[in-house]
C-alpha cells in the first residue's frame, strides 16, 4: 500500500514455535502441539485431538514444574517482538539510507519514486499471537506484500514446513502475496553471530589462574545440541541434518574447534534422531572430556529448551558427571543475528522484484 509519504509497505512475519505465557496456558498449549500431524501422528487422524488432549493432560503437571524453573512462563513471545522490532528498525533504515523503492509495474506507476517501509510482526504456531491472529490484522492494515520468514535456521518439515502450511492455509482467503523463507542455515551473517558467541563461550573458561591461557590450548569441547525430530522424517528425505551439519560446517571453517552433535527434546515412543544430549554427555564424561561448551544450534532464541533442558536439567547431570558445562548465550536480538535477518529480507524481496 502507499501511505500519505507515499511510502509502500511490506510486511515480515517472523514464524516462531511460541510458548505458554502462563503455568495455565501450558495444557492448552500442548495440546495445540501434539494435535499438529506434521509433528507426530497420534493414529488414525479422527483421534488425533482426543488423544493431543489426552497426552497433554497427562503432561502438563510435569510440564508446570519445567516453567515454573524459569519464571512460569516461556519467554519465547517476548524476545521475537524485540527480535521484530529490531529487524523492522534496521529495515527501515536501510530503506532510508539506500532509497530502497518498489519496482515500477507500469509507466503509469502513480509513485514511481516512492520508498518501501517496512512492518515486522511475530506469528506464532501453537500459542499467541496464533498465526490465524495475526493475518487478518496485515489485511486489515491494507499490506499486499507479505515476506514469511521462520526462525528455524535448518528446515525441517515439523517446524518451518508446519508453520508455512498453517500460513497458506490462513492467507489463502485474503489477497494477499506471500513469500516464504524457508531456511537460511549457512547465511554469512547468522554464521558470524554464531561464531561470536561461540568465541565468548570459550573465554568464558578462562579463568584468573590461567590468564595467559590461549583458548586453543583449552581442551573445551564443543557440544553443538539440536531440537530432535522422528528419525523418519530424515529417511523420507527432510534436509534438517543435511543443513544441520552445513551449518556446523560452516562455523568450523571460521574457528578451530573440537565439535560434537547430539539431540534433544524427544517425545513419544517413536525412534528419534540420535545421539541424545544425556547419552552423549555421559559419553564425553567416559572419554575424560571435563570442559564442555554447548551450542544450542537449532534455536535462536531462549525459551524452555535452552533455560531449562541446558541450563538446568543438562548442567545437573554434567556436574554429576564431573564435567564444567556451559552454553553459548542465545542469539536473540544479537546485533549481526539482526543484521543477518535484514539482508535474507531485503536479497529475496529483490529477487522477487518486489524492489530495486
Amino acid at each position: 500500500m502507499a501511505d500519505k509519504n507515499d511510502k509502500e509497505t511490506i510486511s515480515v512475519i517472523l514464524l516462531n514455535l511460541g510458548g505458554p505465557d502462563s503455568l495455565q496456558a501450558v495444557k492448552p498449549f500442548l495440546f495445540n502441539l501434539f494435535s499438529d500431524r506434521q509433528i507426530i501422528q497420534l493414529g488414525p487422524s479422527f483421534l488425533q485431538k482426543p488423544l493431543a488432549w489426552l497426552i497433554s493432560t497427562i503432561r502438563a503437571k510435569k510440564t508446570k514444574k519445567f516453567y515454573s524453573l524459569i519464571g512460569g512462563k516461556s519467554p519465547i513471545f517476548e524476545i521475537t517482538v524485540a527480535q521484530a522490532k529490531a529487524l523492522e528498525k534496521a529495515l527501515n533504515r536501510s530503506a532510508k539510507d539506500s532509497e530502497l523503492s518498489p519496482r515500477r509495474v507500469a509507466e503509469g506507476d502513480p509513485t514511481p519514486n516512492s520508498q518501501l517501509s517496512f512492518r515486522v510482526c511475530v506469528g506464532m504456531r501453537y500459542w499467541h499471537p496464533l498465526i490465524g491472529e495475526v493475518i487478518p490484522e496485515i489485511h486489515k492494515a491494507g499490506i499486499k506484500k507479505l515476506i514469511a520468514l521462520s526462525l528455524y535456521p535448518q528446515y525441517s518439515i515439523a517446524t518451518s514446513g508446519s508453520s508455512f502450511s498453517k500460513l497458506s492455509e490462513i492467507v489463502s482467503k485474503y489477497p494477499i502475496e506471500v513469500f516464504c523463507i524457508s531456511s537460511w542455515f549457512n547465511h554469512p551473517l547468522y554464521i558470524e553471530a554464531l561464531v561470536d558467541v561461540i568465541k565468548k563461550g570459550l573465554e568464558s573458561f578462562i579463568t584468573i589462574s590461567n590468564l595467559k591461557s590461549q583458548i586453543s590450548n583449552l581442551d573445551v569441547h564443543v557440544l553443538f545440541s539440536a531440537h530432535s525430530l522422528p528419525q523418519k522424517f530424515i529417511d523420507e528425505g527432510d534436509p534438517y541434518v543435511h543443513q544441520i551439519m552445513g551449518t556446523i560446517e560452516e562455523v568450523t571453517k571460521r574457528i578451530a574447534i573440537k565439535w560434537h552433535l547430539s539431540y534433544q527434546s524427544k517425545s513419544g515412543p517413536v525412534q528419534w534422531l540420535g545421539p541424545s544430549t544425556d547419552k552423549k554427555l555421559r559419553e564425553l564424561a567416559n572419554e575424560g572430556v571435563r570442559n564442555i561448551l554447548v551450542v544450542p544450534i537449532s534455536f535462536v532464541s531462549d525459551h524452555i529448551e535452552t533455560l531449562y533442558e541446558i541450563d538446568i536439567l543438562y548442567k545437573q547431570m554434567a556436574e554429576g558427571l564431573g564435567i564444567n558445562l556451559r552454553r553459548t548465550e542465545s542469539l536473540n536480538t544479537h546485533p549481526i543475528f539482526i543484521d543477518a535477518l535484514k539482508d535474507i529480507v531485503i536479497r529475496n524481496i529483490k529477487e522477487l522484484g518486489w524492489a530495486e
